[in-house]
């Protein structure tokens, strides 16, 4: 074997056998491997099938399956599905060139007329010939490449459409072989990818390779490629594709090594080994990388979170990144830097569009400033193109997606996921995946049509009136209730609800809250609180880069300290566990312009005492506007300490029943505010 690949290596006689030159670095180590009876079986039932076929994404699933899946999802490294990759390229890199296609076309059938001449034919021969000369220059960037899936499939659009070129040459008497002859066809040297991973780099070298001897031997079934067979082009390089240093420079901090885990000697989970540590090192005058020069740029760079980086990355880089691009926010996600650099590349006009797959926070606030800055001032980037929420599988966790193209000019197009599905194979579920759109007049940067509220102002007049809500930092906070009934019911653990709780089915959970304590008062006060939230937190907030969040373990991150007084003295509150349907009776406890919706957990009566509400009835089925209802309402305590007695009972639609005094019940832009009282609070019912 060793022999057969030094003469394919260098071309010449293998035996009796004439064997082609191939070049191009695959066979320049002619390195056998030691091979048992089982494995040389194996390699020969694989070479009794048909290869000359075999879809070059292949080998993305075998990059995804030589990954370890921890090291995989630390980096954000994933392989894109054809059917994704071909539902980007469309407008990213088809639909410009096709328009460039079917100009040529028109300029060479106004050559021909009606009743054309040798001369004539000529003529349009040389379009046709000139636009094969455009094609055969154009240049597709990747620059965060991985197996090449997205680079093989824009060899393949462009091939296609020089197979369209050479049929048309062929129906004005010229023969395909002619082009091959001049040496303007398609070629990988065309489609450059930058790579960090050496090995990612050699497989995309390899099936852009694939593809190329593919299409030759389609166009071409009698003839050998030219030697040698594989090109050196170098258009794969292995390096960083977002940032570059001089040197780097040893500090004295070192932190956890991202990927060591230990066993909890009481929990029995993985938990980061603080022993694992590496150093931190400082990247000596970072700047940003430069791209080679391209037409088009297309990717699906690592989905990896702002949150994320300085475990994955390294505090040394995360930080030589931020000062690298002051343009960018230091909030945004890894993969925002791609989209800053391509952005830039379009709007200077080196690169015609971009296409990238990014993660759908996209259009988040902390997000989507980066497309903002570069959707306004001068030479201004167009969104051409974009689906805000698209699904996407990795390792059995379905998670969401948004793709992007960006351009200067054209018609954009906003489209939205109809139909997902479920299939054996990554590309099975893929195609399952349905898309509908619409030409819009404009996408706004937070990738939606019509009116733009992505630059919406706070109002001033709301300052203080409201709060993000405490963030914990910490799943090790959120507890069960038979975790807060073995405890016994301490009143430091409470009835916990996300976003998703509210919109979807709750999960019944608790979340500890020692603030206003010391550690030592935790402990002396709550000792088995203060126990699970040592196991279950403190590991993990110890690695975190914020000293507050480091030092302060048992509180949440984001305690809300300045929030917490506006809630001083307001009773508990419940929220229902799901809307109430049309026509049903829904109650309601009102106490100091808090609201409780009677739901199977109950709620705490206040004394008797009067308020003034505004009741709100949004937008349903069986209403085009939202009515205001500006009621007084009484507060009693009910005979039964564990059951509301709200005073105001309401079928939805109708009317409040007699049991509260009504002021006014008319539809209202606002509820108006009632002399000497403070103005109204809302209760919503959806």
């Amino acid at each position: 074997m060793e022999s057969l690949w030094d003469a394919m290596n260098t071309g010449g006689f293998w035996g009796p056998l004439k064997v082609l030159r191939f070049n191009g670095g695959l066979f320049s180590e002619s390195l056998a491997l030691d091979l048992n009876a089982d494995e040389i079986a194996r390699l020969a039932g694989a070479a009794r099938f048909d290869w000359s076929e075999v879809d070059p994404s292949i080998f993305g699933t075998l990059l995804e399956s030589a990954l370890d899946a921890r090291e995989r999802h630390r980096l954000g490294a994933h392989y894109t599905p054809r059917a994704f990759v071909e539902r980007l390229l469309r407008p990213a890199l088809e639909e410009p060139l096709r328009a460039d296609w079917e100009l040529a076309q028109a300029e060479a059938m106004a050559l021909l007329g009606n009743d054309p001449t040798d001369a004539d034919k000529a003529k349009a021969r040389e379009v046709l010939h000139e636009f094969q000369r455009h094609l055969a220059h154009v240049k597709v960037l990747d620059p965060a490449c991985g197996s090449g899936n997205f680079l093989a499939t824009a060899y393949d659009v462009l091939k296609r459409l020089e197979g369209e070129v050479q049929r048309r040459l062929e129906d004005l008497g010229e023969t395909g072989r002619s082009l091959a002859l001049e040496g303007v066809l398609v070629t990988p040297g065309q489609f450059v990818g930058l790579e960090v991973k050496p090995w990612a780099a050699a497989i995309t070298d390899f099936v852009l390779w694939i593809s190329h001897l593919q299409w030759f031997h389609r166009q071409h079934p009698d003839m050998n490629p030219p030697e040698p067979v594989l090109q050196a082009y170098g258009n794969i390089q292995c390096r960083d594709a977002v940032l570059t240093w001089t040197s780097t420079r040893a500090t004295d901090r070192s932190r956890w090594d991202g990927r060591t885990f230990r066993v909890h000697p009481v929990t029995g989970n993985d938990v980061p080994d603080e022993t694992a540590q590496v150093p931190v090192t400082e990247l000596v005058n970072p700047r940003p990388a430069a791209w080679p020069e391209a037409d088009f740029i297309v990717g699906n760079p690592p989905f990896l979170g702002n949150a994320r980086m300085r475990d994955a990355l390294g505090d040394g880089y995360t930080e030589a990144l931020r000062a690298a691009y002051p343009d960018v926010p230091d909030t945004v996600d890894f993969v925002l830097y791609w989209w800053h650099k391509a952005a830039v590349a379009v709007r200077s006009g080196r690169s015609r569009r971009f296409g990238l797959i990014t993660t759908n926070s996209l259009r988040q606030v902390r997000q989507r400033g980066v497309i903002t800055h570069h959707t306004s001032g001068k030479n201004p980037l167009k969104l051409q193109w974009a689906i805000a929420d698209h699904p996407w599988t990795d390792d059995g966790a379905a998670v969401r997606i948004a793709m992007t193209v960006g351009g200067v000019k054209g018609q954009p197009w906003l489209g939205r996921v109809v139909e997902e599905g479920s299939g054996a194979t990554p590309e099975m579920e893929a195609q399952a995946v349905k898309v509908e759109g619409q030409a819009v007049d404009l996408i706004n940067d937070d990738l939606s049509a019509g009116a733009d509220v992505s630059d919406a102002r706070a109002l001033k007049a709301n300052d203080l009136l409201s709060s993000p809500g405490m963030k914990l930092h910490g799943a090790g906070f959120i507890v069960t209730p038979d975790q807060w009934n073995d405890w016994g019911r301490p009143a430091v653990v409470h009835p916990y609800r996300n976003g998703r709780d509210l919109t979807d089915t709750p999960r019944g959970v608790m979340v500890i809250d020692l603030y206003g304590m010391t550690e030592a008062q935790a402990r002396d006060r709550h000792p088995a609180v203060y126990q699970h939230v040592r196991e279950h937190v403190k590991t993990e907030r110890e690695q975190n880069n914020r000293a507050a969040y480091r030092d302060n373990w048992w509180i949440y991150g984001e305690a809300r300290s300045s929030f917490r007084p506006a809630l001083a003295g307001l009773p508990a509150t419940s929220l229902p566990w799901r809307p109430p349907s049309i026509g049903s009776s829904c109650s309601w406890t009102v106490p100091r312009f808090q609201t409780t919706c009677s739901s199977p957990s109950p709620a705490t009566t206040p004394s008797t005492s009067e308020f003034l509400v505004a009741v709100c009835i949004w937008p349903g089925p069986w209403r085009r506007e939202p009515l205001w209802a500006l009621v007084t309402l009484r507060a009693t305590p009910s005979p039964a300490a564990s059951t509301p007695s709200p005073s105001l009972r309401s079928s939805w639609p109708r009317r409040p029943s007699s049991g509260a005094s009504r002021s006014a019940w008319m539809p209202i832009e606002r509820p108006p505010r009632a002399e000497g009282r403070p103005s109204p609070a809302c209760i919503t019912c959806w």
